[in-house]
C-alpha cells in the first residue's frame, strides 16, 4: 500500500495574471493531431467543470461548441500547432470574426495524455472443495504529462504555459480477494492544471 501514490512535477511559466471582462470567456481545447496521440476529452471536461464551479468560477466557453462553430479551422487536420500558425490563422477575417461572435478571449491548449509506461506481476485464482480465493501482486505505472499553452485572441501571442507531469503506481494485491488500489494520475493533473490556470485568469464579470 506504501508504494500508491504520485509524483508530481509542475513548472508555470506565466506573464501576468490575465482579467477577463464583461462577456469574455475561455475555452478549453484538446490537441488530436493523430489516431494514437490524443489529449482526453476526459482531461477537458474535466478542467472546464473545475474552473467555472463554485463563487469564484471563470466563464468556460464549450469546447464542442467551439469546435462546431469553428468548423473546419480546428479540426485535427487543420488546427493550428504553434504561436506563429496561430496568429497567421486569426488573420482571416472570417476566423477572427467567428471567434468575436463567441465572447472568447482566451484559448487554452492542451497536449499529452496519460499512458501506461510499466507493469507487472501476476495473480492467481483457483476454485476447490474448500471455497475459492486469489493469492498475488499485479502493479502498473501510469504517466500523465500535459502542457497548457494559453494563447491571448486580443494580442495574438502566448500569454504563458504550463507543464505537469503526474507519475503514479497502482496494484491489486490478492489474499483471497484482490483490493484494487488504484492511483489517478490524469485526475491529479486536472486538479494541478486547474490550479494553476485559476490564478492566472480572474473574472471580472
Amino acid at each position: 500500500m506504501a508504494a500508491c501514490g504520485v509524483t508530481a512535477r509542475v513548472e508555470p511559466f506565466m506573464e501576468t495574471t490575465s482579467n477577463l471582462e464583461q462577456g469574455e470567456s475561455i475555452v478549453i481545447l484538446g490537441r488530436k493531431h493523430q489516431a494514437n496521440y490524443q489529449t482526453e476529452s476526459s482531461l477537458v471536461d474535466c478542467i472546464s467543470g473545475r474552473l467555472s464551479s463554485g463563487s469564484n468560477g471563470i466563464p468556460i466557453f464549450p469546447s464542442r461548441r467551439f469546435e462546431n462553430a469553428l468548423f473546419p479551422w480546428f479540426e485535427p487536420s487543420t488546427a493550428p500547432l504553434t504561436t506563429p500558425e496561430f496568429a497567421t490563422l486569426l488573420e482571416n477575417d472570417l476566423v477572427f470574426d467567428q471567434i468575436a461572435q463567441t465572447g472568447v478571449r482566451y484559448i487554452v491548449w492542451l497536449d499529452g495524455s496519460t499512458d501506461r509506461t510499466d507493469s507487472g506481476g501476476t495473480i492467481s485464482c483457483s476454485a476447490g472443495p474448500g471455497g475459492a480465493g486469489c493469492v498475488g501482486l499485479a502493479w502498473w505505472e501510469d504517466d500523465a504529462r500535459y502542457d497548457a499553452t494559453v494563447w491571448d485572441i486580443k494580442t495574438l501571442d502566448s500569454a504563458g504555459t504550463i507543464y505537469v507531469d503526474y507519475t503514479g503506481r497502482s496494484m491489486i494485491p490478492a489474499l483471497i480477494i484482490p483490493i484494487p488500489l488504484v492511483v489517478r494520475t490524469q485526475q491529479a493533473a486536472c486538479e494541478g492544471l486547474s490550479e494553476q490556470l485559476s490564478t492566472f485568469f480572474v473574472s471580472n464579470q
